[in-house]
């Protein structure tokens, strides 16, 4: 199998789930060349950075042109959605991520909307507006709590769990007002789901898919699920509420019927379908799809594969993953986003961070850092490093991850400390 591997790999993004992917590929026994655009400062220190911008669409297909690059790894949600795949498919160059039509599941809240009802895929009732008085005469007839999601991307922040029908009211002004520009331009109201949440990442080629191990992210910004929404202040695997009951539960309602569906609807998926699932006291509900690998996910599904992550990816994008048997540690594995102070909302960036020498279980994802001209690594992004460590037990790798995010020294550190804790608590 390495021999037939691609040699040389590109990695568009520059967070941390760029930076899983990194360190997964270079685990590879083909150890191929990686590069990367445009990366960050600790990617820098494990791939070569181009300094081309993963929405630039035309200088990254130039660049994997001029670097005779064998095989493109796209991570975030925006270039696919704006046709990347498409393009380097075009120039003859594979690649692991779906096309435009694939990235509308995530670039359009209610286009997967109307696929999951036309499906009977199980999801919440909801209603979609383009104007404030009919959604806020909705709102009325639905009660609170209640979800309001903005349609386009909105870089994991144009979702409103409303815990009253003021607040509601407010999100449907604010984002029909323009929060989100033209993302929020259309609105989905939505019944909101009452349960634990997890994430299941599905890397899919056409029919074929493989379910990789489960998760479970925090997406509030505080302790306790407080605050509002975040991309993700972190997530550990497995996620034991997960059983292998419910797993199989939600392959066959949910994962091999979204699966056909997106290949009925005549698009020809290749890259990760990432479910976000409420279980509820009725059974798994889809909350939503994002179209490549969650973030902070990867950082704790990617690490718990024995599996080569590259071998994997390109059977999916040579169209034979159904020949691949996925292999999984036991091991736990957690991750601790350290964010900027004030993030989600309005942060600094700057902010001189020095890591440590720590366990060789303990390791630190980058996400959004710079080296500034004294050459120190720097804040540069509202989620900054992700501490990841792995563990016989979950309570083992929660131990070692916080001894690393303590160790760590920012002065605008923030991160929650309750990681985790729904299972910890279950034990």
């Amino acid at each position: 199998m390495a021999s037939t591997l691609p040699s040389s790999v590109l990695v568009v993004g520059a967070g941390g789930r760029e930076h899983s992917l990194v360190q997964a590929i270079a685990r590879s026994p083909q150890k191929p060349r990686i590069l990367c655009a445009p990366g960050n400062a600790g990617i820098a220190d494990e791939a070569t950075c181009f300094p081309v911008a993963a929405d630039d669409v035309a200088g990254l297909v130039a660049l994997a042109k001029s670097e005779e690059v064998d095989f493109v790894i796209v991570g975030p949600e925006v270039p696919l959605s704006l046709g990347l795949s498409d393009q380097l498919i075009t120039a003859g160059i594979p690649v692991f991520g779906p096309k435009a039509d694939g990235a509308m599941l995530e670039a359009s809240k209610i286009f997967t909307k109307q696929i999951l009802l036309k499906y009977k895929i199980p999801t919440a009732a909801a209603g979609i507006f383009d104007a404030v008085d009919p959604a806020l005469a909705y709102l009325q007839t639905r009660g609170a709590p209640i979800v309001i999601k903005a349609d386009g991307l909105a870089a994991g922040k144009g979702v409103t769990v409303a815990q009253t029908l003021p607040e509601a009211e407010a999100a449907v002004r604010d984002m029909l007002g323009g929060k989100f520009g033209d993302s929020s331009i259309q609105i989905l109201v939505e019944d909101c789901l009452v349960g634990e949440e997890t994430s299941i990442l599905v890397v899919v080629s056409g029919r074929d898919y493989v379910i990789l191990p489960t998760s479970q992210d925090h997406k509030r910004i505080g302790d306790g699920d407080t605050g509002p929404n975040t991309g993700g202040m972190g997530t550990y695997s497995p996620a034991e509420v997960v059983t292998p009951e419910i797993l199989a539960q939600i392959e066959s309602q949910i994962v091999k019927p979204s699966v056909d569906a997106i290949a009925d609807e005549g698009i020809e998926f290749c890259g990760t379908l990432f479910i976000g699932i409420m279980l509820t006291p009725e059974g798994p509900s889809v909350i939503e799809y994002n179209t490549r690998f969650g973030d902070p996910e990867t950082q704790v599904v990617l690490p718990r594969l024995k599996t080569d992550l590259l071998a994997l990816l390109w059977a999916a994008a040579q169209g034979k993953l159904s020949g691949i048997n996925l292999e999984v540690s036991d091991d736990y594995t957690m991750c601790v986003v350290i964010a900027a102070q004030g993030y989600p909302e309005s942060y600094g960036k700057g902010a001189v961070i020095t890591i440590p020498a720590l366990p060789e279980n303990v390791s630190v994802i980058h996400a959004g850092t710079a080296r500034n001209d004294a050459g120190e690594v720097v804040t540069n992004g509202g989620r900054v490093l992700g501490v990841t460590a792995s563990g016989a037990t979950l309570v083992e790798a929660a131990q070692a991850v916080y001894a690393g995010c303590e160790a760590i020294e920012c002065e605008t550190k923030y991160y929650r400390r309750d990681i985790g804790s729904r299972q910890l608590n279950r034990a």
